[in-house]
């Protein structure tokens, strides 16, 4: 581990200390949970369950709905104080959380991929608040029936901590109770496709690529290429270098980086998934040692974290997909190109020169010089 991960590791460690944690039934002093569950789908041969709180549970639902290997999903209120509340009284304090109750098949998706999915639509490190909602019931948690999911769900939550700076904040615990919501708020966004969602749509949309891919299995989907993150076997190509930036959040030197002084044109990719990020047409030279960048190619391909390490307040840039570190983002960028900085390590990236886009498999992204 570097210098700068072991200073990052204590920081959160002391942070730990006197951080604030989601609010819910459970946390409450003296809070009586109802033991009862009401729901409509049920679990059939070969299929598990899981309880996902997530923020507004119309955007978690639709996400669930377009992952491969889910067969059902409907939304409630789980782990609160009172007994079949209205969404009234859940927005009002009753203690429960949205939740989608998910119902997969076993032999096709595993709840760490859920989980995984699940991860890249929060932000983990919010308390009671997701996207433009805030309240308890907005809280995030899992929440599983079979106690032997539960070492699976801490262990990836631990995981999921090393990505970054501020405590992950996700509940872990037994579902005590859901039930069901009102029939308006079930496939809400089926039913209102201009509804709002907190949810990636770039995300969404990935999910459904490899759902597709799954159901039609004779169709060319090549062309939607899908991003995900990276295996441990691609992680072990990485040089000690890319893979301190990308899974520990290293800085690498100013102005003695691979990309700093680049000026061809052409796109530079995820160096641990490929994913195109960033275009040679909004690169700047910032003259502060690192490539710096107006817009990525899509923001909705980022994640952009409160990151108050060191002593700083900075907003930490991921890859949504991959979930690698690639840098901060600064508000004293050229006025004329927007006022932003990305200012990005060049370890996190691999340039693909124009002129070899075809023959590397990026011909669809040609039109960004168009």
């Amino acid at each position: 581990m570097t210098v700068l991960a072991v200073a990052a590791a204590i920081a959160i460690g002391a942070y730990l200390m006197w951080s604030p944690k989601n609010i819910s039934a459970s946390k409450i002093p003296n809070a009586q949970m109802p033991e009862e569950i009401v729901q409509q789908n049920q679990k059939g041969e070969d299929e598990a369950e899981i309880y996902l709180a997530g923020g507004c549970f119309w955007g978690t639902e639709f996400l669930m709905r377009n992952v491969a290997g889910v067969t059902s999903v409907e939304v409630g209120y789980s782990n609160g104080t009172t007994r079949n509340p209205t969404y009234r009284e859940v927005c009002k304090g009753s203690g429960h959380a949205e939740s989608a109750h998910i119902i997969y098949n076993t032999n096709y998706v595993s709840l760490q991929k859920i989980l995984d999915i699940y991860f890249q639509s929060i932000d983990p490190t919010l308390v009671n608040h997701q996207g433009r909602d805030h309240g308890a019931q907005y809280r995030t948690g899992i929440y599983y029936s079979n106690p032997a999911d539960e070492e699976l769900i801490k262990k990836a939550l631990e995981n999921l901590q090393v990505s970054f700076f501020n405590p992950v904040v996700v509940e872990c615990a037994p579902i005590k109770n859901f039930y069901r919501a009102e029939e308006e708020h079930q496939e809400y966004l089926i039913k209102n496709p201009n509804g709002y969602c907190h949810v990636s749509p770039a995300l969404i949309d990935e999910q459904a690529k490899i759902k597709a891919a799954h159901e039609f299995p004779n169709k060319d989907f090549s062309r939607a290429r899908v991003y995900d993150r990276p295996t441990k076997a691609t992680l072990e190509t990485l040089s000690e270098l890319q893979r301190a930036v990308t899974q520990e959040a290293a800085t690498e030197p100013p102005f003695k980086n691979e990309y700093d002084e680049e000026s061809r044109e052409g796109i530079y990719v995820d160096v641990t998934n490929g994913q195109p990020l960033f275009s040679s047409k909004d690169k700047f030279d910032a003259g502060c040692g690192w490539p710096a960048f107006a817009k990525p190619i899509d923001k909705n391909f980022l994640d952009e974290r409160t990151d108050n390490s060191f002593g700083m307040q900075r907003t930490e840039v991921r890859a949504k997909a991959s979930g690698s570190h690639l840098g901060h983002v600064f508000d004293d960028g050229p006025k004329n190109l927007g006022g932003i900085r990305y200012c990005i390590n060049s370890a996190s990236l691999r340039f693909i020169p124009r002129e070899k886009m075809n023959e590397e498999g990026y011909g669809e992204w040609t039109n960004l010089f168009n």
